[in-house]
């Protein structure tokens, strides 16, 4: 096992390795920028070091600065987390050329299974059902016209280099394929660096389903089952659950077998998951694309398995064989997740940065946290602005709800807004209880909202109200604090230890290692 792991990340999946790596006894060291100088991720290492200024063009991704300081740290490994370098097979290759280890795939297969067109060649080659559409980038608008016109309308625009929704873009008719064509060119440039998009026949009401697998170096291979993500906003995944409402004992095992038989293609070694569009109708499924790395909707699968994904990908990536086998993953109960972000839900999701004033978070039966902020954290305008991923379990899909539905009222944020609102809404809708989801159902949930005139419902202001009062209440108390309390805080905080660039908050003398 490793000896000490640099985690090349931020936030709650930073702190979520970092527990792991305590879990095995290792040494976890973070890098930070300038603008996560007192994140909880720095506060909760062994080390920390600045990787530069806050732009994560200038720290984050910037692969010398973190191949430099990994070397400065003493580490064997590196976790990129999931975001910036994750899916890098450059960041994967300097890391081995740097005699490290990557806590990842090799990069060969990263490359192939990062691009969409290659990834759907493999898919094609395991023998997976795709859904139609081309196999290489188009060449240009004519390309994508005459094109279009063989598959019929509509069709989808995907970005060949990524996902999350950047470079994507539905076209109903030829109409608007010129001006879909060129935003989806230009926005996959601005992404990836990669302007390159293909065409895929659009799938109508689809669920978003994924298979979670987990490959070691020995050659074994095991699939964790599936999860729902099919509601989703911008072609961002909000609402997660594992198992799908809709899925059974053998539809599970088909989808599971072929999403390892696509894996083995690649030799692919580590977490990944394998995404599907699945139709309620014919039961049908296909090949989407492959993420290679851990996937941030990676506790619902936890919480249902029983099984630590991080733990285990740290253990393959030292070499060690996976600590079990198919026939021991069992599915017990079922969990859902919901992606908490600072975003104004009454302003279309518009960021919402600032400084977290009060925060209470959830606890009881059957929830767990993955949260990356404190209260007094600051929310940055450069980064994602996650605060925590909520999940809860339960016996069954609706005690899950039900757990859910209380955790969430008991969630509360002071100083900026957050789309808890949003979500406690969701889990009281109709059709979310009944399992009655796609990718469309944001939207219809949406005009739900809009026909019932959208006005608060008295259970909601009667929380905002409490919630106020609640976090006025604590405000006041620690306005109230006595200045040697204040004192007796300041000192614990400046125990822990950074590397680095110096930080203004703590006016301790640097030794000659360039730690505090």
């Amino acid at each position: 096992m490793f000896r000490k792991i640099l985690i090349a990340n931020r936030g709650e999946i930073a702190v979520r390795v970092i527990r792991a790596c305590r879990d095995l006894d290792v040494s976890p060291v973070a890098i930070y920028s300038e603008a996560d100088a007192r994140s909880l991720h720095v506060r909760l290492a062994d080390e920390a070091y600045c990787a530069g200024p806050a732009a994560s063009a200038e720290s984050y991704l910037k692969i010398k600065s973190i191949i430099d300081i990994a070397n400065r740290a003493g580490v064997e490994a590196i976790h990129p987390g999931y975001g910036f370098l994750a899916e890098n097979a450059e960041f994967a290759r300097a890391v081995s050329a740097a005699g490290l280890i990557f806590i990842g795939p090799a990069a060969d297969a990263m490359e192939v299974m990062g691009s969409k067109t290659s990834a759907r060649r493999a898919a094609m080659a395991a023998g997976a059902p795709v859904v139609p559409g081309t196999t290489e980038a188009l060449k240009s608008l004519d390309d994508a016209r005459a094109t279009a016109a063989t598959f019929g309308y509509p069709i989808m625009l995907k970005a060949s280099a990524g996902g999350g929704g950047k470079g994507m873009r539905q076209v109903a008719n030829e109409s608007e394929l010129r001006s879909a064509f060129e935003a989806a060119q230009s926005e996959a440039a601005s992404a990836f660096g990669n302007s390159e998009v293909y065409l895929e026949k659009v799938v109508e009401k689809p669920r978003h389903i994924e298979i979670q697998i987990i490959a070691d170096q020995q050659g074994n291979y095991v699939h964790l089952g599936e999860r729902e993500c099919s509601i989703q906003r911008r072609h961002q995944k909000v609402i997660e659950e594992c198992p799908s409402p809709i899925n059974d004992a053998e539809l599970r095992e088909r989808m599971g077998e072929i999403a390892i038989r696509i894996a083995k293609t690649v030799n692919y070694v580590g977490a990944g998951t394998i995404e599907f569009l699945f139709s309620d109708t014919t039961r049908d499924f296909y090949f989407l694309e492959m993420n290679t790395r851990l996937q941030v909707e990676h506790p619902v699968t936890e919480l249902v398995t029983g099984l630590d994904l991080v733990r285990e990908q740290i253990r393959v990536a030292a070499g060690e064989g996976l600590s079990f086998t198919q026939s021991d993953v069992d599915w017990s109960g079922h969990a859902i997740e919901c992606r908490v972000y600072a975003e104004d839900p009454e302003n279309n999701f518009l960021p919402s940065p600032g400084r977290i004033d009060f925060l209470r978070i959830p606890a009881g039966p059957g929830i767990r946290d993955d949260g990356g902020v404190t209260e007094g954290d600051e929310v940055s305008i450069y980064y994602d602005p996650m605060i925590s991923k909520l999940a809860a379990w339960g016996r069954n899909r609706r005690e899950a709800i039900d757990r859910l539905r209380r955790a969430l009222d008991e969630y509360a944020v002071g100083g900026i807004k957050t789309t808890l609102p949003f979500f406690r809404e969701v889990v009281r809708d109709e059709e979310f209880i009944e399992g009655r989801l796609d990718t469309g159902f944001i939207t219809r949930f949406n005009d739900r909202r809009a026909q019932r005139g959208h006005p608060a419902h008295n259970e909601r202001e009667a929380r905002t109200e409490q919630d106020i009062a609640i976090i006025a209440a604590a405000l006041a108390f620690k306005h109230a604090q006595s200045e040697s309390y204040g004192r007796e805080i300041r000192q614990a905080e400046s125990k822990w230890r950074m590397a680095g660039r110096a930080s203004s908050m703590n006016k301790l003398a640097r030794d000659r290692s360039g730690r505090f």
